[in-house]
């Protein structure tokens, strides 16, 4: 029988400090609030114990935060979308800012097993002075373990309505995609990074933004090919493709720490969990 399961976060602010209130149903969960940073910043982890979605299962995760509050968001390890015969699985992640909030939203990996019929997607919007750093990594098969993406499709739609939108349909057998040089040219990882605001960047901070995203990607591994780009005032993003995982997830991790310190003059140690 599919998992339904629901989980709804609203941040907020209390004097100086960021508080999560939750609530959830079916199996998402939510780890207790962390503040390594001080009062200011509230880091969770959402944990889905069943560990993967497979056909018919449906994840919905919204997120609210007020102005003011400032939260961090992973996950302890990969959301695995497993072989399904016609269902599809979705998890859809809705995030709203409201004036002056920030949020970072940065899920470990996201994997589509040789089979899967996976939706995923998230949208954003945001108020006057909000700003939000979020990425979505994606794998498709598990090459290191001899299990090629060779059947099954990903769907995938990450939007801020009203600008910007990008959106994949990757059928397995679409090989002129996935191995033409004016697709994925033979890599089975992608990855997007954006920072985007609720207020235009002075030209004078995004060209410094970009510079700290294209020195970061100067040292990234041989293996990734990554640009930056600012396709509005209001955002930044970084695309990459690799054919793995780990050097792909390592140079996004290297723009969000420069980011981090260039934008909100914060530190840009990795999170906890992503060393577990």
């Amino acid at each position: 029988m599919p998992w339904h399961a629901r989980l709804s976060l609203d941040y907020q602010r209390h004097g100086d400090r960021t508080v999560l209130h939750h609530s959830h149903d079916g199996p998402l969960r939510i780890f207790k609030s962390l503040y390594h940073e001080g009062d200011a910043i509230c880091h969770n982890v959402i944990v889905h114990p069943p560990g993967g979605l497979v056909g018919g299962d449906q994840l919905n995760i919204d997120v609210q935060v007020a102005t003011g509050a400032h939260g961090l968001l992973s996950t302890p390890g990969a959301t695995r979308f497993y072989a399904a015969d016609e269902a599809f699985a979705s998890q859809h992640v809705t995030l709203n800012l409201a004036a002056g909030a920030r949020l970072e939203w940065l899920p470990l990996e996201t994997i589509a097993y040789p089979g899967c019929r996976a939706d995923n997607r998230w949208s954003a919007t945001l108020a006057e002075g909000a700003e939000l750093m979020a990425w979505d990594v994606t794998a498709l098969g598990l090459p290191g373990a001899g299990q090629p993406f060779d059947s099954g499709e990903f769907r995938q739609r990450l939007e801020i309505p009203g600008l910007w939108l990008e959106q994949a349909r990757i059928d397995a057998r679409d090989q002129r995609l996935l191995d033409s040089p004016l697709g994925l040219g033979g890599r089975r990882c992608m990855g997007t990074l954006v920072l985007a605001t609720g207020t235009a960047i002075p030209r004078e901070r995004r060209e410094d933004l970009l510079e700290a995203a294209r020195e970061a990607l100067g040292h990234a591994s041989a293996d990734v090919t990554a640009g930056a780009t600012a396709p509005s005032d209001r955002l930044l993003a970084v695309r990459a493709v690799a054919p793995l995982v780990e050097p792909l997830m390592a140079s996004l991790q290297a723009v969000w720490s420069l980011w981090r310190r260039a934008a909100w003059d914060l530190p840009g140690e990795r999170p906890r969990i992503w060393g577990v």
